[in-house]
């Protein structure tokens, strides 16, 4: 036991923990006893990285976000064509969450009703750091005339919040379990968007009619 607390990545361990409880019981029935049984510490050694429960499973949300972030800085830093790595940006945020909880019993939104609130506001938060990677990109794009795009901070908000609706908060237990469903949405919902964006010669002839 002391062993463990005493590794480097115990924080990790403990959301790890946060993820396998919440898939199996849900926030209401996971109590700090059940994470420490999980991780394999004493329940004071969680009390030493996060303060309650509500922190655990906000935390446990941030850290899937860092990981959306991460990926879209990746595919932002290639070489692809600013379309492609915009319609990759937008499902990598859509699917990499999904695949974080797609074997959840529950909505996620009603998973975690209790701390809706506060929910809501970090999400936001990881909303506004999505939407400055794809600006940046929005901006690279719109300085060498490949996408017509005069606003790109008002453009990468409307194309972070089209494919929001595809988020795991918004599916039902049923649609989380569509994985091929979700990507062929949200591919098809990035494509469009994309040549949307498109310099207007490079649009096909009946886009004008």
């Amino acid at each position: 036991m002391r062993q463990i607390a005493r590794r480097e990545d115990i924080r990790d361990l403990i959301l790890d923990a946060v993820d396998v409880l919440l898939g199996n019981y849900g926030y209401k029935k996971m109590a700090m006893d059940d994470v420490a049984r999980e991780v394999g510490i004493g329940k004071g050694t969680i009390y030493l990285h996060f303060p309650g429960k509500e922190e655990l499973v906000l935390a446990h949300i941030d850290r899937i976000a860092e990981r959306v972030v991460a990926q879209l800085l990746e595919i932002a830093a290639s070489t692809e064509s600013p379309e492609r790595r915009l319609a990759k940006m937008l499902a990598a945020r859509v699917l990499l969450r999904f695949d974080s909880v797609a074997r959840y019993s529950q909505n996620l939104s009603d998973l975690l009703a209790s701390v809706r609130a506060p929910l809501l506001a970090r999400r936001e938060a990881h909303f506004d750091k999505e939407a400055a990677i794809v600006e940046d990109v929005l901006r690279e794009a719109a300085r060498t005339g490949a996408l017509d795009c005069p606003d790109p901070q008002a453009t990468s908000r409307v194309l972070i919040q089209s494919t929001n609706s595809l988020l795991p908060f918004n599916l039902s237990v049923q649609e989380l379990g569509r994985r091929e469903e979700v990507e062929a949405q949200v591919t098809r919902i990035a494509d469009l968007l994309m040549k949307g964006l498109l310099p207007c010669p490079s649009r096909p002839a009946s886009w004008t009619r």
